[in-house]
Order: structure tokens, then sequence, then C-alpha cells
């Protein structure tokens, strides 16, 4: 496959369990509706951000895999063809507790999981008094609609895990994220469009909104797809609402970048690369517009792409 639509959901607090689910099960199949393929929901979606507290009652929220979010979600997933990721809270067993997110394919069936690896303990995010450290490493998940990669909020700041992922295969690699207002917002914009860069994939961002009743953590929502040379897939998710976003990503469009770092950093010749496309571009008609530079080796962008979509 070589165009993969995806989907990502920012959203407010809306008070319940039970409300949240209903809400990003609207959103999947509203997104199901529009092509999308893929979505992802933000961190510990089902819940408040709890960590802003230490208190014990929160433990309690932590549920099983499968356990009733997951199950309820491997149904929707099955009866729309949809892959969905779901960032939980959960319990292995007694406590044991992860920050997790489940990767559910289009048949309902589980792919696996990924536990957040790197746990932050400061004002607003006491998170090492609810969570374990991962023990899964990075793992890429191979769905129906590609290779997929998670990396969960904190776990940004650290790039042997975005290398990982890239290692392993990933195409897409979503971040969902529970993210405030101040040093991080600044990170927020460069860390993964820089990742992206680094590993050769797409990345998606996903923040909550909103300010919750257990603090003041603010969060800003900003959520938003960058693709292989660190450019933004769309416009940004808004700073405050509620918010389905849903992009196009041409997967083995990193093929062409390849060829553009042999020709630029490499110094592959030219003409070997001119070679290598044009033996199997068919250009028949353009298709999309990248970001691919211009005339590059005499060949245009509608010839680049037309040849990434070619061998995929």
């Amino acid at each position: 496959m070589s165009v993969v639509r995806a989907a990502i959901v920012q959203a407010a607090w809306t008070g319940d369990y039970e409300s949240m689910v209903k809400l990003h099960e609207d959103y999947a199949r509203e997104a199901r509706a529009k092509g999308a393929q893929i979505i992802c929901f933000q961190e510990i979606f089902t819940g408040p951000y709890f960590c802003q507290v230490q208190e014990n009652e929160y433990l309690a929220l932590a549920e099983p895999i499968p356990g009733p979010t997951v199950n309820h979600f491997q149904k929707i997933a099955r009866e729309l063809g949809m892959v969905i990721i779901l960032p939980i809270y959960e319990q292995e067993q007694a406590g044991v507790l992860y920050n997790t997110a489940v990767v559910v394919d289009a048949d309902g069936s589980i792919c696996g999981t990924y536990r957040k690896n790197h746990i932050p303990h400061l004002k607003g995010f006491w998170e090492k008094f609810y969570f374990r450290p991962g023990n899964l490493g990075y793992p890429v998940f191979d769905t129906a609609v590609g290779k997929i990669g998670v990396y969960i909020c904190y776990d940004r700041h650290f790039p042997e895990g975005w290398r990982a992922l890239g290692l392993n295969g990933a195409q897409i690699v979503f971040n969902p994220s529970a993210t405030s207002r101040g040093l991080s917002q600044y990170l927020w914009s460069i860390e993964q469009p820089a990742a992206a860069v680094a590993n050769e994939y797409f990345v998606a961002a996903i923040n909550r909104v909103g300010i919750e009743p257990l603090g003041d953590d603010d969060f800003y929502g900003e959520s938003y797809f960058v693709d292989p040379l660190g450019n933004y897939v769309g416009e940004k998710g808004h700073t405050k609402n509620n918010e389905l976003i849903i992009r196009d990503e041409t997967l083995h469009y990193e093929f062409a970048v390849n060829l553009y770092n042999n020709y630029v950093i490499n110094k592959l010749p030219k003409e070997t690369v001119r070679e290598i496309i044009l033996s199997c571009c068919q250009v028949e008609e353009v298709f999309v517009k990248e970001s691919m530079p211009n005339g590059l080796m005499g060949l245009t962008t509608d010839m680049m792409i037309q040849y990434v979509r070619y061998v995929a």
C-alpha cells in the first residue's frame, strides 16, 4: 500500500469513562467514513491525566489487556475494518502497572503492545507513582496499513527509541501525549519533525486539550503529522478545541528521501540515480506534490513521487 489515510484525535476530558469511550468511538466512525484506515487516540485517552496528583484512588483505573476498553474497540476495529491504537492504563497483574498503547489491527486482532519506557516524575507529571518503565523494547507492528511504531509522550525527548523504531522498520510512528504549555510547547514543534527527518518515517504527534480539575497543566493540543523531510502534512490542530485530524501519508516516500540523500550527501553519481528512477518510472499523470527538490538530476518532483508510488 502506497498511500495511507491516517487520523488522530485530540480531546478534552469529559468527566467520566463512558463518555470518553463514546466520544472516541464516534471519532473513529467519523474518520472511517472519511476514508481513514488507521486512528490513534491521545495518552490514557479514557480518563483524565491523573498524574497531576499522587493518589491511590487512580490506581483502580488500570485495566488488563484484553479488558473492557480493548474488547470494545476490537469490535469497532473489526466492524469498520480499521487499525486502532489505544493508549490506556494497563494492569499486567496486581501492582504491576504500565502506560501502554495497544495496537488493534483492522480485523480486530491485537497486533501487540508498547509500554512507555521513559517515565517522568516532577510537578504536574508524577508518573512514577503510577507506572513502571516499559519492558517490551521498541516493537514495530505489521498492520493492515503498514509497519507502525508507537512512542508515548515523555519518550519523545530520548532519541534512542526513535532510532530503534526506524531500524525496526517503522513507516509511521504515533506519539500519543499529554503535554502542557511551557518549555515543552517549544520542543513539541521541533523534536518530532527532527525525529522524522533523522529516521525517515512519518510521525503523528497527538496531544490532549484543556485544563482538567486535577491540576494546572494546560494541555495545548496542536496535534499534527510530519513527513520524512520534517514538513507538516497540513495544519497543526487547534490549541484549545477537540479535533479530528486526517491526513494522507505516502508510504515508501522514504525511498525518494534516500535517493536524494545518496545524491546530495553520499555523492552517488547522478547518472546512476537517474537510471534507477527512470528504469521503473512510468509517468502517466501528476498524482501529488511533495517536498522533494524540483529539478533534481533533471527529474521533476512529479516523476520522483510517481516512481515512489510505482515501487510501492
